[in-house]
């Protein structure tokens, strides 16, 4: 497992889940927000995650009233003590992020054809969509948005591992996307700036919960969607993607 998935990991589950379950509720007030037909799908010490009507979403445990704090068994104590190891474990991530080798100036050997075609090299993913477009437009390919929670949507880091971390995607999506991530991590530093660019582009495409992938034509006009985790590794989101390109 790569770098980027295996700290993602570990951050997503220092507040294993402490309760799944399929309970419904008819609403869930969350702030100024009201969610509509909400299946609970898990609780941890410090969040719920849940599907609704329009998708999927997570909401802090302390932001919830009285009423569902007792009912989901919030403690402030033990919620204060996960963020403070997550903060730690996000840290670590980037202190080991700082620690890897810098990569080398390629040689002809380096690019000679590897004798192991089942070698696949890590997928660079970008965060300017401008920049993704005009790539693709010369390269003649189509853009994959990822709208995720990286250090703490559990379906997000689940379905990084299981489809967009294998060497089977990759080796399709070097051929045919310009990837993008669009990240809103709760733990992780992010600059304003793309804090900014990336709730703006969430609003734009009327992103609601995550994961959300959004295949975009070279233009920028959407192709298709995939709302949430789906089952079937790289072959199903690959064959999808297929589908939205049609």
């Amino acid at each position: 497992m790569n770098l980027r998935f295996a700290i993602i990991t570990a951050l997503g589950l220092l507040g294993a889940m402490s309760v799944v379950a399929d309970e419904t509720l008819p609403t869930l007030k969350v702030g100024n927000n009201v969610y509509s037909n909400v299946t609970v799908t898990a609780v941890t010490t410090t969040d719920v995650y849940f599907t609704f009507a329009g998708g999927m979403g997570n909401a802090k445990l302390k932001d919830l009233n009285p009423a569902l704090q007792k009912h989901f068994h919030y403690d402030p104590a033990k919620a204060g003590d996960v963020v403070q190891r997550q903060a730690a474990a996000n840290a670590q991530y980037h202190l080991q992020a700082l620690r890897q080798p810098k990569p080398k100036r390629p040689t002809d050997e380096d690019t000679a054809p590897s004798a192991s075609a089942g070698e696949t090299s890590e997928l660079s993913w970008g965060t300017d969509l401008p920049a993704a477009l005009a790539q693709a437009r010369a390269e003649n390919k189509v853009v994959l948005l990822d709208f995720t929670g990286s250090d703490w949507c559990p379906w997000c880091i689940k379905f990084d591992h299981e489809v967009l971390a294998t060497d089977e995607f990759t080796a399709y999506a070097k051929g045919k996307l310009v990837p993008v991530l669009l990240d809103f991590p709760r733990h992780k530093p992010q600059s304003e700036s793309l804090k900014q660019a990336n709730a703006a582009l969430a609003k734009r495409f009327g992103v609601t919960g995550y994961p959300t992938y959004v295949l975009l034509n070279s233009a920028g006009e959407e192709l298709g969607r995939q709302v949430g985790y789906a089952e079937g590794g790289p072959g199903a989101f690959i064959a999808e993607l297929e589908r939205f390109s049609r």
